[in-house]
């Protein structure tokens, strides 16, 4: 981030902290992720309403791809996913 990149890879960057610190990090990423490219690595779905495209990957293999709405739509194992991650939160 120092280096101001032009690419950003984020391997599970929100994975070990608290929901409070968590949209703290989604408002400045957002903010830094102007005109660059961001890959996020992540099992948090919240984190996914930044993406403009988003990768479904299942044992390795892709599933699907598309924007949220779409992936809502039309990828069962994406619907199954959302519906867990805030059901458990819930």
């Amino acid at each position: 981030i120092l280096r101001d990149p032009e690419i950003l890879i984020l391997d599970e960057a929100t994975s070990q902290i608290d929901l409070e610190s968590e949209q703290l990090i989604h408002q400045a990423l957002q903010e830094f992720a102007r005109g660059r490219t961001v890959f996020m690595i992540t099992h948090r779905m919240a984190i996914l309403s930044l993406a403009s495209r988003i990768l479904v990957m299942n044992h390795g293999r892709v599933e699907d791809l598309g924007t949220h709405q779409e992936l809502m739509n039309r990828c069962a194992l994406y619907q199954r996913l959302y519906a867990l991650q805030f059901q458990k939160s819930a």
